[in-house]
């Protein structure tokens, strides 16, 4: 089973920039990919960003695109969410998890428990 911890949330202006990053752990390698997701209040859980633990094939949704960025790194078995432009609309309890490819994650066909999650607030 997979482990994952995340961090890195906090209360931001919009416009701001924060960093997320996930720490996985147990049987991490049995997944090929690491995706982002996130739950804003009273919504249903959405996929963010997911990418291979290489560091290619990045997939972003477009809801973000071209403000996100995500990162792997592979030998501290963490992935990182760069959030830059940061808007109202962003705010929820973001997650990781594992998956065997980013079209499975898209999917939500994920390997590990889901954690805590951190949560990002951003104001206007």
């Amino acid at each position: 089973q997979v482990q994952l911890v995340e961090s890195g949330g906090g209360v931001v202006q919009a416009g701001e920039s924060l960093r997320l990053s996930c720490g996985a752990s147990g049987r991490t390698v049995t997944g090929r990919a690491m995706g982002w997701y996130r739950q804003a209040p009273g919504k249903e859980r959405e996929f963010v960003a997911g990418i291979l633990w290489s560091g290619v094939g990045a997939f972003y949704a477009d809801s973000v695109k071209g403000r996100f960025l995500m990162a792997s790194d592979n030998l501290q078995n963490t992935v990182y969410l760069e959030m830059n432009s940061l808007q109202p609309e962003d705010t929820a309890v973001y997650y990781c998890n594992a998956g065997i490819s980013v079209a499975a994650l898209k999917s939500f066909a994920t390997l590990g428990s889901w954690g805590q999650g951190t949560r990002v607030t951003v104001s206007s």
